[in-house]
């Protein structure tokens, strides 16, 4: 199945800008196979004369804590990173969000969490690499001005969060969400964290 849908992807780099993420990679051997797979097939459709483009990107999302926690070394293998963080919440934080005994714990503004993706994008951005956002937390108003402040590239969300997202980032001062995210990961809760944005950003905003 991994290998026809490669072969699906690699027919379509034609017919426009392809980049391909492989997900839940939890070790660099994995992306390296996964790469090989993909060489693999790419060759095999050039010997049967079928063209693919050469200018095709390749990464992974980051949604595991051991990924993230080793984004340096993934930072030189990759073409950018991609983060998806409904599942890096869950992993980092043990909180299934389907189980509500343990929901409470799924917290996207834990410091703990908020130190994750700072890693992972200073490793991108110390290679010249940019970062993106998947996941619920890209269009969170309260994670906005922490991610603006750490640095992320690109944040990708439902179409109905875009028009909201877009005026309030348009509202923000980058150099002191820079300072803010400093100041929030520092913190030991994920309540302060909120609360420093509420106080300091959204009331001034809404």
């Amino acid at each position: 199945m991994f290998r026809t849908q490669l072969r699906a992807l690699l027919k379509a780099s034609l017919f426009g800008s392809l980049k391909i993420m492989f997900p839940m990679i939890a070790t660099i051997d994995e992306f390296r196979n996964a790469k090989a797979i993909l060489e693999e097939e790419k060759q095999s459709l050039l010997a049967n004369h079928i063209k693919v483009a050469d200018d095709i990107e390749i990464s992974i999302m980051v949604e595991i804590p051991s990924t993230a926690v080793q984004a340096d070394i993934f930072a030189k293998e990759v073409d950018f990173f991609s983060i998806g963080t409904n599942d890096l919440i869950q992993y980092t934080m043990a909180a299934d969000r389907m189980n509500e005994t343990v929901s409470y714990l799924y917290q996207p503004c834990n410091p703990a969490v908020l130190r994750l993706i700072k890693m992972v994008i200073e490793a991108a951005h110390s290679e010249g690499k940019s970062v993106g956002m998947c996941g619920e937390m890209a269009g969170d108003e309260v994670a906005i001005p922490i991610l603006l402040g750490l640095g992320l590239d690109e944040f990708s969300m439902s179409a109905s969060s875009i028009l909201k997202s877009r005026k309030q980032i348009s509202l923000l001062n980058t150099s002191e969400m820079a300072t803010l995210a400093e100041e929030a990961i520092k913190m030991d809760t994920a309540e302060k964290v909120v609360q420093a944005v509420m106080e300091r950003v959204l009331s001034s905003t809404q």
